[in-house]
This record gives structure tokens, sequence and C-alpha cells, in this order.
């Protein structure tokens, strides 16, 4: 690391070019080659992925993204000749429309049953030529507007479907914007320097820039979905922006201290730039551990984060010793520079009230862990009754279009119509085609099959299917138990002496399908995520005690970041009022990108602050003074990393996306609740009462696990505690007592 900051910072000019070089090189590709994101949930082996692949090869026209037009009529009937008039020019309009490869209307003889029995609501459907993301959003849009063009004061049309909402959703803008101001206005009030405030921002935005500008370019190569930028960006900027913090305020203590500009930025790079390589390199292989789970769609979703985290740390570790070269000392503030000039070097300390308050806790541990483990397990009981899906447009805005589609369809043809299961069948011959039969007769037996209608096969034609609208919504959960009732009884019934063969397929079955893969795999994800971190946290500070409390607090981190999930989405507290829709279940992959970001997240405040603690313990091997001392000097940075860090998730909470808001109400929460409750309460309140068995380890471990130094060459042996400074001389001795 020496080598690398000396290079920086005498080439800084070069540097900073070089940084620049890259964000323009990476935009002009993106500019020239776009971007090719895919949203398909569809696994291989399952069933709903086995209808999909059969729908395309023997009926291509039938496989296309399906959306809807609906309308309803506050007066008269649908069928009333001008309103008739009016929608049957428009439908032609849209079946003629780039990227449409027709249209059922409802006056048609095949989309007869498409009017409500009210006669007030109908809908037509809308057959893409391809899946939601290859359509062009231009020709999304263009139908749109073509369906708005109708609607007067007494017929309301709306849209709904996949394709509608995707061209209908802005991901990230705004959101980032706001969190990197919440940042500046907390850095600034930190440091009392402007400069300084501003380069942990533009070192994380350089990063983030490279990152979300390469997961559009990497999307040509592999299978992305389209949120991976947003979620890289939400991830980088509060780790970006925590990185280069550890390094600046590093970087201000040695200038303090006396050191030139280029002494000071190699011990910062040294010393927190080593932490910062370690803490990112555990984000890194946390995000890239759901590549186990054989997932297609999450695993471009990690690996374009877990790219976007990698060039922020590689920003920390190479743009910010070159700005801070350029500026010298100005990343002091004008009163310490004054303080530099006047009176000689000095130690830059933490502000006294962590020193006070890493004694209260050293004086009273057992009581204050027990005030912070009610805390976090308040926050984490709503996490038992959590239940993993997938959202639908009854969960968008109430302003959406499609969250109007979906009430306007539920409300005139069943919570069903909004998800409709589709049976995809090979029926190569008569005697098959005639069990095909029998079983539409039998589905309309079944108990929560609300409407059942079968597409004439034509001649030659070996490929049938049937159309199933359940009497619940789509994230129901008496829907999933007709999914699971159809495949185990009803299909195998139908298919029993005959050679047909039946696939119950679907958005909704495969939304389904991707939630039970996804909850199978994640317990042997959890058990190798904190296996993993067990090994690091053991390698890092030679210690079995310190590793197993630092996963009982990602545990716990977990544990709250869900629970308040569950409450505001789940639950419905609050969701309408920040623009996430109506109650609903949770994203099913949720959890596993929640669970490999704050593992990263909570082992990085860990690290950095039992890393002090180590240090100390190192020169004193005295573990009240250890525990104290990192403590309280850590206290400062690691809060207003936390805040920071919190202010970003928090700013996308309100984007109008609920996939992103749970992510950002999730773990903008369990970030502050890990270093205020946890890293500044329960972990030193719980060393405390450990002692020196905090630092034990066998001996034969110790021979074979690697040694490696998280934060290099340690500073020489400090000087009497600052933290103590502000205390009489007998202080120590009176609370060593009043344990």
């Amino acid at each position: 690391m020496s080598a690398l900051a000396r290079w920086c910072h005498r080439h800084r000019l070069v540097t900073v070019l070089l940084w620049l070089g890259l964000l323009v090189g990476l935009g002009a590709a993106s500019g020239a080659f776009g971007t090719k994101y895919s949203d398909s949930m569809s696994m291989p082996a399952t069933e709903s992925s086995k209808a999909l692949d059969l729908l395309k090869a023997g009926m291509p026209a039938a496989a296309g993204d399906t959306d809807t037009v609906v309308w309803h009529t506050t007066g008269g009937s649908v069928n009333d000749a001008a309103t008739k008039d009016r929608m049957g020019k428009v439908l032609e309009e849209i079946s003629t429309a780039p990227s449409v490869a027709s249209v059922v209307s409802p006056y048609s003889p095949q989309g007869a049953p498409q009017i409500s029995k009210d006669g007030t609501t109908a809908y037509a459907q809308v057959n893409f030529t391809g899946n939601a993301r290859e359509i062009p959003k231009a020709d999304v849009e263009h139908v749109v507007q073509l369906a708005e063009q109708a609607r007067t004061d007494g017929l309301d049309v709306q849209l709904g479907g996949q394709a509608v909402q995707n061209s209908e959703s802005e991901m990230g803008g705004a959101s980032e914007l706001i969190g990197i101001v919440a940042a500046l206005i907390v850095m600034t009030l930190v440091f009392r320097s402007l400069w300084a405030a501003a380069l942990p921002v533009l070192t994380a935005v350089a990063g983030v820039g490279t990152g979300v500008i390469g997961t559009g370019l990497l999307s040509h190569g592999m299978s992305v979905a389209s949120v991976a930028p947003t979620l890289g960006a939400l991830v980088g900027l509060g780790v970006g922006i925590d990185y280069a913090l550890f390094i600046v305020n590093r970087h201000r203590k040695g200038l303090m201290a006396g050191l030139s500009v280029q002494d000071s930025v190699v011990r910062a790079l040294n010393t927190s730039g080593r932490a910062v390589l370690f803490a990112g390199l555990t984000v890194v292989i946390a995000l890239l551990g759901m590549l186990i789970l054989g997932i297609g769609f999450l695993n471009g979703m990690a690996i374009s984060a877990a790219l976007t985290v990698g060039l922020t740390v590689l920003a920390a570790i190479t743009l910010l010793p070159a700005m801070l070269g350029m500026l010298k000392l100005k990343v002091l503030s004008r009163a310490q520079r004054r303080q530099l000039a006047d009176q000689g070097p000095t130690e830059l300390q933490s502000a006294g009230v962590w020193a006070r308050w890493a004694l209260r806790v050293q004086a009273r541990p057992t009581g204050k862990a027990l005030v912070a483990l009610l805390v976090m397990a308040a926050v984490a009981v709503p996490v038992f009754s959590l239940r993993l899906g997938s959202s639908d447009a009854g969960n968008n805005p109430k302003s959406s279009t499609t969250r109007q589609a979906y009430d306007l369809m539920a409300d005139g043809f069943g919570a069903g119509s909004n998800g409709p299961l589709l049976l995809v069948a090979e029926a190569p011959g008569a005697p098959e085609q005639a069990a095909l039969a029998k079983l539409v007769t039998e589905l309309k037996t079944v108990p929560g099959v609300a409407q059942v209608a079968s597409a004439p096969m034509k001649d030659g034609q070996s490929i049938g299917t049937v159309r199933v609208v359940p009497s619940t919504s789509p994230q129901s959960e008496q829907t999933s138990a007709l999914i699971t009732d159809l495949r185990e009884r009803v299909v195998p019934q139908a298919e029993a002496g005959t050679g047909l063969q039946v696939y119950v397929g679907g958005a909704t079955a495969t939304a389904a399908d991707f939630a039970d893969v996804l909850i199978s795999k994640l317990p042997v994800f959890i058990a190798i995520i904190v296996g993993l971190g067990c090994l690091l946290m053991m390698v890092a500070f030679r210690s079995l005690l310190v590793p197993l409390i630092g996963v009982a607090m990602n545990l716990l981190t977990m544990g709250a970041a869900f629970g308040a999930i569950v409450a505001v989405f789940q639950w419905g507290w609050g969701s309408e009022a920040l623009g996430a829709g109506a109650a609903g279940p949770i994203e099913a992959f949720a959890p596993v990108m929640i669970i490999a970001i704050l593992f990263g997240l909570s082992m990085d405040y860990q690290v950095f602050l039992i890393s002090r603690m180590h240090e100390e313990w190192t020169h004193t091997r005295d573990n009240r003074r250890a525990v104290r001392v990192g403590h309280g000097e850590t206290g400062q940075v690691i809060t207003a990393a936390a805040v920071i860090m919190a202010c970003v998730f928090a700013a996308f909470i309100f984007g109008g996306q609920r996939m992103i808001a749970e992510f950002g109400i999730g773990l903008a929460l369990a970030v502050l609740l890990d270093v205020l409750v946890l890293r500044m309460v329960l972990v030193p309140a719980l060393m405390h009462r450990f002692g020196a068995a905090n630092w034990w380890l066998p001996g034969w471990l110790d021979r074979l696990l690697p040694h490696v130094s998280v934060e290099g060459e340690p500073d020489p042996a400090p000087q009497p505690p600052v933290l103590l400074a502000e205390r009489p001389a007998e202080e120590p001795a009176r609370v060593d007592a009043a344990r």
C-alpha cells in the first residue's frame, strides 16, 4: 500500500486524468452499444420455465409479453355504440403499432369473456412480439398514448402488464442526488471543512459512475436485471463515501501530528487504507457468495454490485491519495490550519462525548448490554411473520396506470384476473387432445378456480394452452396453494394413462417457482456467509470469541432489517405514504441480497472498531483499556459513517420503486442500529465482560491460520490515552473499581 500511495501522490495529475479517461471511455462505449437488461425470473428445471420453453418452440407468437387495455364506463355499458366505436378504433390502431403481434378485443368472438357481467368494464389483450424487457420503451409508450387518447369524462382507460410497468418505471436519478447532499452535510459538520467533505463524495461518485456504466455494458454478456444499476448505486455510494471518510480522517490526524502531506497520505493508506481494502473485499466476497445459489437473475445483480463496490475501493486507494495531494492542507478546517501554524504539531482527537460514553459502558456493561438486546429484539419481532413472494401491480403506487388497471380488473372480473395461470400442454394426437378437453372440464370444478378458457387447437397443431383464472390475487397464499394443487393432484390425474404432458406456467407461476427455489437454498447461503464471517475475523484478529460476537451481531442486524421491511411493506405500516403501494409479500430475492450486503457492511464496522482495540491490546495486554480506547477513539468516525450510509440508503425509499424501497428502509435502519446499538453499546459491553478471553486462540489454530495485518504497521506506542485526559488522574482506577 505504501508504494501505491506514493505513486498516486507523486503522479496525482496523471491519476486523476486516468480516472477521467476511464469514465469518458466507458461512457462512450455505453453510448455506442447501449444496454441489454433482462428481468426474466425463469429458472431451468422449474415447471414454469418448461411451459415457457414449450410455448416458444410450438407457438412462438404466443410467447411474447401480454399486456391489457382496461376501460370502465361510469354511465351506460361498454357495449354502447359510442364506447364500442371509440375503443374499437383505438384497438385497431394499437394492433398495427410497432412491436405489437396481435390484439384480442372483447368485441370479437374469441374475446367475449373479456366483458364483465355488469357490462361496465372490459379489457383487451395486447400481445407483443417479445418479452417485456426486449420491447423498445418507445413502442410501449406509443401503445400507452394511443389508449389514453380514448379517455373521456365518462370513460376511464388504463393499461396493465409488465411491459407497461417497465415503461413507467424510472430508476435512480433524484435518489442518488439526495443521498449525496445529505452525506455532504453530515461530513461538513464532522470535518468543518467543505474540501474534506467533498473528497469522499467525489471518490464515491467516480467509483459508482464507472461501476454503473460497466454494469450496462456487462448486460450484453450475461443476464443482468434492470434494477441492478440502482442497487449498485445504492450500495456503492454508501460504502464508497464511508471508505474514503475513514482514509481522510486518518490523513487529517497525520497532518495535525506534523507529518508532511506525502507521509501522511502514505500512513493513511498503509493503515486505514488496508482496513478499507479488507472491508471492501468482505463486501465483494459476500455479494459473490450469491453465485453459489445458481440463479441467473441473482448472478447478474451480484456481479454488478460487486463490480461497483470493487471500483469504489479502487477509487479510495488510488484517486483519493491523488486528490489529497492536490488539496494539501485544505482538508483541515481553518481553525485547525491556524492551530497548526501557531502551536505546531498536535494530536487530532475524537470528540470527548465518545470517550465519556466509552467510560460509561465500561462502568456498567451488563445493564447496557441487556437494553441493547431488548431494542434489537423489539425491532426484529415482525420477522417471524415474513412471507416471501412477488409483489404485483396491486402494490404499485395508486397514481400509476398499472395500479389503476389492476383495480379495474379486480373490480370487474375478480382479483385473479390480474394473474391468470397458463397451462401449456403437449397433445400430439387425438387421445391426448381428448384428455386435454377432459382436463379443461375438470379444472372448472377445482376450488379456487374462477374461470377456465382453452384456445382451440388448429389442424396439425400439437401444443395447446388453457387459461386458468384463480379466484384470488396473484400474490395471495391461496393462489400459491392452487398452483401446488394443480401440479400435484389435478394435472397428474389427467395425464394418467395418456401421452398428455401439461405444465403449469405463466407469470404468477414463474414468480412462485422463483420464491420456492430461493427459500430452499436460503439456509445453505446463510450458513456459508456465517462461516465465512467467522473465518475472516479469526484470521484478522487471532481470536475465537471476537468472530463469534461479530457473527451474533450480524444476525441481530439482519433480524432488524427484515423486521422493519415486514412491518412497512408486508403489514403495510406506511408503504402507501412512501409511494411503495399497498401491503404485500416481500420480494423473494430481497433476503438474499440484504443478507449479502449487510454481512459486508457489518463486517466493515466490526473491522474498524475491533482493529483499534486489537492495536491497543498488542501494546498493553490490558483488555479493559484496549476496549475503552478503541471504543472511544473510533466512536465519532464510525457513527458519522453510519449516519452517512443511512442517509444514502434512505434517499432511495421515496423513488416509487417498491423493491428498491425495501432495500432502502431495511438497510438504512439496520445500519443505524448496527452502529448505535451494537457496535457502540453491545460489542464493547460484551468484550468488557469477557476480559482477556476476547483475544484467546488455540496455538495449533494460530499456526494453521495465515497472518494478515488489517491495519498495517501500527502507530508507535501511544502516549497516555487522551480520552482520559479530561478526567482526574484517579478516574480509571475509580471506574475499574466500579466494575
